[in-house]
């Protein structure tokens, strides 16, 4: 079997969407496509897969601020459709790794880098960021890399 492009999955599930009538998904995927489409207008070249995934990543984390928002605001038609829109998106993310993964690859980065402390964090994200690329946050990888430096 042929693996598809993350670009024809979110197209063909939004084609899905449409047929069978459910608004939000269609919403939501069309939202996606645009902002590739966009960003594919910006750059000047057809997004790969990685890329697909870090746009992906970046509209989850719009989701969950505007979820936030929602929260404070009391607006539980706004909490409903931020969850779900997030959810779909995950959908076509790669599975996330657990933090017992994320610390392994970690400490093989520090190892590679010869890193000693935290004035070497720089070096460890630069090295550990394209092992983990879609797999875990940002936020998560910073946190174990600093957790991982300052037990040294």
């Amino acid at each position: 079997m042929i693996s598809m492009d993350l670009k024809t999955q979110l197209n063909e599930s939004l084609k899905a969407a449409m047929k069978s009538g459910d608004e939000i998904r269609r919403n939501t995927l069309r939202m996606a496509l645009a902002a590739i489409k966009q960003a594919e207008i910006d750059r000047r070249l057809v997004l790969d897969d990685a890329a697909v995934i870090a746009l992906l990543q970046k509209e989850i984390k719009h989701r969950r601020e505007a979820l936030e928002e929602a929260h404070r605001a009391g607006r539980a038609d706004l909490i409903a459709t931020n969850q779900a829109e997030i959810a779909i998106l995950e959908a076509f993310l790669p599975k996330a790794m657990s933090p017992d993964e994320l610390r392994t690859v970690v400490q093989a980065a520090i190892a590679e880098v010869g890193a000693a402390s935290l004035s070497d964090m720089g070096k460890v994200m630069k090295a550990v960021m394209p092992r983990v690329a879609g797999r875990a946050p940002g936020e998560a990888v910073s946190a174990m890399v600093k957790e991982l430096l300052q037990s040294r």
